[in-house]
């Protein structure tokens, strides 16, 4: 039993991440359908709405919560709580405020704001890949892994897809 809830815990978690990674493209999506004319504004606008609402409501929101579920039952089954889980718990923490601040922008989106510009939605884009990486590397390397190793490699991870960003938009400019 113990291997399958743990397996519906990793399925849950990449649907969960699937859902984020998605969800805000679509959000750049409908930002940059800001730019068109009419009719093609508001036929897109329509479009992603429903899309958004769907990824949101029928993947995202559902794999959050069972994510939410199996892993304290996955916990559970370890019988003790090793130093390194509390790590990953603060970027579990860090990961569902990160859901709700995307909640938060799938609403203002619905009612027709759009607060941020799609380039800056680009970026929020890839907190959810820095907090897959600190996660996954915990869950992963565990005990093995030096604090000051880590946080050095999650800072240099951080920088390199920054550039990686500001190369893009160089190169989406041209």
């Amino acid at each position: 039993m113990n291997t399958y809830v743990k397996a519906l815990h990793i399925i849950f978690i990449v649907t969960w991440f699937c859902g984020m990674f998605y969800i805000v493209r679509l959000f750049v999506y409908n930002t940059e359908a800001g730019e068109k004319s009419e009719p093609e504004k508001s036929i897109l606008r329509n479009n992603f709405t429903i899309m958004i609402k769907r990824l949101w409501f029928g993947i995202t929101w559902p794999s959050a919560i069972a994510t939410l579920i199996f892993g304290p039952w996955t916990w559970y089954q370890f019988g003790s709580t090793p130093d390194w889980l509390f790590v990953k718990l603060f970027f579990v923490v860090g990961l569902y405020a990160y859901h709700f601040t995307l909640h938060a922008i799938y609403k203002q989106q619905v009612k027709g704001v759009f607060r941020y510009s799609s380039q800056q939605l680009r970026i929020w884009n890839e907190v959810a890949t820095i907090f897959l990486v600190a996660i996954v590397m915990l869950a992963v390397v565990k005990q093995n892994m030096s604090v000051v190793f880590g946080l050095v490699g999650l800072i240099a991870f951080v920088v390199v897809l920054m550039s990686a960003i500001k190369i893009y938009k160089s190169i989406r400019k041209k």
